[in-house]
């Protein structure tokens, strides 16, 4: 049986009574000030004042690797502790910005404690772990496959003391918030290279830098995911200083193999909270809700619902606890067969039990009355996110017949 240790124990009862107090009473509120806001992409008041509650009260980078412990006021935690805390916030789908905890700023800050100078770190790390301002990761082109990151085309060229970028990025999410102020960017640098793994470059690119347009914000299935929101961007003979390269020239894919691991378990974590309130939510709509004479919750159907929902939610914490344990014994790019099994098993699932939730909920469970028809946008989305299942699958499907087929 997978057991959180003390401190993670204490961090999830705190990180509750935060919820309970400060969390789940402004979700009408957050609404509103999202709405009424003259900039979309701009910090709500709201979050802001509940950055510094979290943060006084010790809720803050909670996210941080045991590895990188000087970064975070609690230490560090291992995958296996983060996990639960995860969970919590993703019960909210905005709530975990207040933590700083939220994508893709942690992965950011990862890629930077692990491959920036020190000179990076201080321009850069320190103020995104300060919750001063947000960042951007721009891998993902539209006019090639992106799954397959050797075929990356956006440009990058030494220049003398420099480097210029050309290309188009889109989904690069936080791009249009007005607190960005550094993108992440991989292109590729060496074309001829005839290791197609190491083509490919990582610089850090100022969100001011002349050359940067803002196409427009995207949507998906009609949502905007204001204030980070995903947006499509044009590099146009963008310079910046060769000593804004990550790692080295030619190291981008490792940089990129390194981010993604940690992150796609994030995402799972916060997809279990998702369905976990979705649960709630439809025990006790069924128990408040009669049709033809009787509760819904007495109907074979909803049960069998609410069943199914319960033991699926059981099997991804199961799931992801196994992969943390492996992940923190052994490393992220030796527990790749199991991420590769949670990236392509929870969102699904998810997506799949809130379905079933937004059902008993009737009409309004599409409506933005409740939280889930968000939080299924959330799991829909993320089935893209971080590469497509069926590369994931293509990827694990291998690993195993080679553990097993000889």
């Amino acid at each position: 049986m997978f057991q959180s240790s003390d401190r993670s124990k204490s961090l999830q009862r705190r990180l509750l009574q935060f919820m309970d107090q400060y969390i789940y009473p402004n979700e009408g509120k957050y609404a509103e000030q999202l709405e009424s806001a003259g900039k979309r992409f701009s910090p709500l008041p709201l979050v802001e004042e509940l950055k510094q509650k979290a943060r006084s009260e010790g809720l803050w980078n909670l996210f941080v690797p045991t590895e990188f412990a000087q970064f975070s006021p609690v230490g560090g935690l291992s995958n296996m502790d983060y996990a639960p805390l995860a969970e919590i916030m993703g019960r909210v789908l905005w709530s975990a910005e207040v933590f700083n905890c939220n994508a893709p700023d942690t992965g950011n800050m990862e890629v930077l404690m692990k491959y920036a100078s020190e000179e990076q770190q201080k321009e850069w790390l320190m103020p995104l772990l300060a919750g001063e301002i947000r960042s951007s990761y721009a891998m993902t082109e539209p006019q090639v496959a992106s799954s397959d990151a050797t075929n990356i085309e956006l440009r990058i060229q030494r220049d003398n003391d420099h480097w210029v970028l050309n290309g188009r990025k889109w989904f690069i999410t936080g791009a249009m918030n007005s607190e960005t102020r550094i993108y992440i960017v991989m292109g590729k640098s060496d074309p001829d290279n005839p290791d197609r793994h190491k083509q490919q470059t990582q610089v850090l690119v100022p969100k001011n830098t002349s050359g940067i347009k803002l196409i427009r914000p995207l949507t998906t299935l009609g949502y905007d995911d204001a204030p980070i929101g995903h947006a499509e961007v044009e590099f146009n003979n963008v310079r910046v200083p060769f000593d804004h390269v990550l790692l080295g020239e030619g190291r981008g894919f490792e940089i990129a193999q390194g981010r993604l691991g940690p992150g796609r378990m994030h995402h799972c974590m916060r997809l279990v909270g998702a369905a976990q309130r979705a649960l709630e939510l439809a025990c006790q709509r069924a128990e408040n809700r009669s049709a033809f004479g009787c509760r819904l919750s007495q109907y074979q159907s909803i049960r069998e619902d609410i069943a199914r929902s319960f033991s699926e939610i059981e099997m991804m914490r199961l799931l992801i606890m196994d992969t943390c344990q492996k992940m923190d014994d052994v490393g992220a790019q030796q527990a790749r067969d199991m991420i590769a099994a949670c990236k392509t098993s929870v969102p699904i699932m998810v997506q799949s039990i809130i379905d079933r939730c937004m059902q008993i909920h009737g009409a309004g469970g599409l409506t933005s009355d409740y939280f889930m028809a968000e939080a299924f946008n959330y799991a829909r989305w993320c089935r893209q996110a971080d590469g497509p299942d069926q590369v994931h699958l293509m990827a694990l499907g291998k690993q195993v017949i080679q553990r097993y087929g000889k």
